[in-house]
Order: C-alpha cells, then sequence, then structure tokens
C-alpha cells in the first residue's frame, strides 16, 4: 500500500483532484500578490510594459521572458505551490510570447508543478454602473441573456483550448457569484442563466485535460448542488466571511468534490495572529480527512495584506500538512 509515498507537488494536486489523499496537503493560490514584500520586485503580470517590450528586439524579448520564468520559478517554488499561476501580462495565450513563457517555466520545473491560468466565460456580479441594466435584461430580454450567455461560453472554450496548447495543466474559473448574502440572481435563474454554460465550459475543458476548478466568493449555499452539478474537479474558496463552512461543505459534498480553501483573508488582514491561527488550522482539520483538500486562502494573498500573516499560514500548512492528519 502506497497511501503515503513521496509525491511530487503537481501529483499532490492530481491526488487531491482525484479526492485520494497524498503524502501531504498541497498548497496554491490563485494569484499572489505579496512578491514585492517578500520576493524583491513584482511578478510579471504586475509589471509588465507592453509598449517597452514591443521596442525590444527579438533576442531581448527572448531574454526578458527567460528572465521573468525564472523569477516565476523562484517565487511559486520557495512557496512550494503545487500549481503556479502562470499569467503572462498582457500576452494573448495563443501568442508566441505567451508559449515561449509557458514553455521556459516548464523546462525549468519538468512535470513537479501543475500551470494555471483563468478559464471562465459565465455571467458574473455586475459592477455598479450595470447592475440596474443587468437587473432589467434578466425580465426584458431573456432570449438575449441565453444568446450572450452562449457566446462567452464558446468564447471560453475556445480560449481553454488555446491554453491546453500552450501547455497549461489547470484551469480555475473565476467568475464571481455571490455576496456575502447570497448569489447575484436567484437560484431558477442561476439555473438558467449559468448553471448550463458552466457546465459545458467544464466538460469542455476536461475534454482537454485541463483540470478545472470553480472559484467563487461569498455564500454559495443556496447554488451549491448546481455548482457540485456542473462538475468541477475542485471548488474555491468557500468563503468564510460569508458564513461557509468548510467542514459543512465537506460533509455534504467531500466525496464528490475537492475542497479549495478557506482560510479567512479578513483575519489575515485585521484579526489577531491567534485568530488566524485559528483559522487555519480549522481549515486543515475539516478539509484533510479523507483526501481531496488543497490548503488555501479565502480569497488571494492580496496587496497590502500583512505580509507576515501569509508566512504564518503557510508555517502552519508546512506544521501539519503530512498525512496522516495530526489534528
Amino acid at each position: 500500500m502506497d497511501t503515503y509515498k513521496k509525491y511530487t507537488p503537481a501529483q499532490r494536486a492530481e491526488k487531491a483532484f482525484k479526492i485520494e489523499i497524498p503524502d501531504q496537503v498541497p498548497t496554491f493560490e490563485l494569484e499572489f500578490q505579496l512578491a514585492p514584500e517578500l520576493f524583491g520586485r513584482e511578478l510579471i503580470c504586475y509589471n509588465h510594459n507592453a509598449e517597452e517590450f514591443a521596442k525590444l528586439s527579438r533576442k531581448e524579448q527572448e531574454a526578458y521572458i527567460d528572465e521573468e520564468a525564472d523569477f516565476t520559478v523562484k517565487v511559486y517554488e520557495a512557496l512550494d505551490y503545487s500549481i503556479i499561476p502562470c499569467y503572462g501580462g498582457r500576452w494573448a495565450v495563443d501568442s508566441w510570447e505567451y508559449k515561449a513563457f509557458v514553455k521556459a517555466i516548464r523546462q525549468r520545473i519538468g512535470n513537479t508543478r501543475l500551470l494555471g491560468n483563468h478559464g471562465d466565460g459565465t455571467y458574473s456580479i455586475p459592477d455598479g454602473n450595470h447592475m440596474y441594466e443587468f437587473a432589467y435584461r434578466l425580465y426584458d430580454d431573456p432570449e438575449g441573456m441565453n444568446r450572450d450567455a452562449e457566446n462567452m461560453c464558446r468564447g471560453a472554450i475556445e480560449n481553454n483550448k488555446k491554453l491546453s496548447e500552450a501547455g497549461i495543466d489547470v484551469v480555475w474559473l473565476c467568475s464571481d457569484y455571490c455576496y456575502n448574502s447570497g448569489p447575484f440572481m436567484s437560484p431558477e435563474m442561476f439555473s438558467e442563466y449559468v448553471t448550463p454554460y458552466l457546465a459545458r465550459i467544464i466538460a469542455s475543458a476536461k475534454a482537454e485535460g485541463l483540470w478545472t476548478i470553480k472559484h467563487t466568493d461569498g455564500d454559495i449555499m443556496p447554488i451549491l448542488n448546481q455548482l457540485v452539478d456542473t462538475e468541477p474537479h475542485a471548488l474555491h474558496s468557500l468563503d468564510p466571511m460569508a458564513g461557509v463552512d468548510i467542514a459543512e461543505i465537506k460533509r455534504l459534498y467531500g466525496d464528490r468534490i475537492a475542497l479549495c480553501g478557506n482560510v479567512n483573508c479578513a483575519l489575515m488582514q485585521t484579526g489577531t495572529e491567534e485568530e488566524v491561527r485559528e483559522s487555519a488550522m480549522y481549515a486543515l482539520k475539516h478539509g484533510m480527512p479523507g483526501g481531496g483538500y488543497f490548503f488555501c486562502t479565502s480569497n488571494v494573498p492580496f496587496r497590502g495584506m500583512p505580509p507576515e500573516r501569509y508566512t504564518l499560514i503557510l508555517d502552519i500548512w508546512r506544521e501539519y500538512r503530512d498525512y496522516p492528519p495530526k489534528l
């Protein structure tokens, strides 16, 4: 029996996606915004200057891509992520620049870690300038809403094919659906305008050999069954600020879907060190049993968060990540 043999970070992620037990709980984040504080400078997705890049010779551009790949690998190997967020500034995913960037990272890490990028194409919470217009259209123009949903869905499917061709392994589906008080549309409307399109995007991504992680903040409980029924490999972020309890989600659906989260980002910003520690340990305690769990925050390590709070939860993860669970 090899339940607790030594795995690579990529293999740990794959075991978690399959709701199996690796040797250690894997970790990742959708974004990492604390690189300047912890590593001295920004990652490429925050510092890339397209105009300056365009002025470089092809040889200089290739050297720039190699330098950014080196730094990306340095950051995420130090954090020991199983899935590396692989964002190339404003490069199109089918551009030679992005493909070269992904290839350069792959050359450095081999198959030891997975590479991820965004791949959603469903309606999300409209911004304040368009909320009323969106609400009116739900009632006044249902055909147009479904037509737009279809077009977004097809666009996401095509985008994810390009990501797969570029060498990406994981797509995170990051349309946000919920406030802390619940979904931005009723469950009935969600079942018409979101669920069938999300299911198609996920099915297509799986057909391309991609792992899928559905992200949404907020109170997902009224639509949780619909999210699970679209059959992503994993669900992120199980937002404790909205009252979502990882223990309850694990009880309800832990045999059907992997879980990612749910260390409380609000506490990491304003809570005490002990509160942060308790949140991290609670997530590990209830996420780990039976496998199918990724340790991460309830959003991302965002700019302005005290970096020592993020290193604190990583230290806790390193202490308790081994199977069988200690907590």
